[in-house]
């Protein structure tokens, strides 16, 4: 009896996309633990039409400026709902991949026709982290 192929679902698609784009996120281990510093990639997504700047504080790793360029690439590729929700996979992403002390991603569009301009901010930290001095230098 030959197995009946099963279809692939809305899930499955979203699930091999999620993947495959955190794939791309490749890091190296960071030239020192104990010194906090901070690292700012910057990037354009076409497709998606908008602006991405990753500002990160490293832990352990530190992310290869060309794999985050690869991974835009592959963010380009899945239509997102709208900023927030792509916002919230980029954190998701950079939280598991690279692990830093402290991330923020800000997305601004590049198509906002109302001229009010459509800007998301998400960030996170580990717990028990904090440098006041460093992070308000970043403002």
């Amino acid at each position: 009896m030959t197995p009946i192929a099963t279809p692939k679902s809305d899930a499955d698609d979203t699930h091999q996309q999620h993947v495959f784009r955190r794939e791309q996120l490749s890091t190296e281990v960071g030239p020192e633990t104990k010194t906090d510093y901070s690292v700012t990639l910057k990037g354009e997504m076409d497709a998606n039409s908008a602006h991405l700047r990753l500002y990160y504080v490293p832990d352990k790793y530190v992310l290869n400026p060309i794999s985050f360029e690869h991974y835009l690439m592959a963010l380009d590729q899945t239509d997102w709902q709208n900023l927030e929700t792509l916002a919230l996979a980029i954190l998701d992403d950079i939280n598991n991949e690279v692990v830093p002390r402290w991330v923020q991603i800000l997305i601004q569009s590049t198509n906002d026709k109302s001229g009010n301009g459509h800007r998301v901010l998400v960030q996170d930290r580990q717990p028990n982290w904090d440098n006041a001095p460093l992070l308000d230098r970043l403002r």
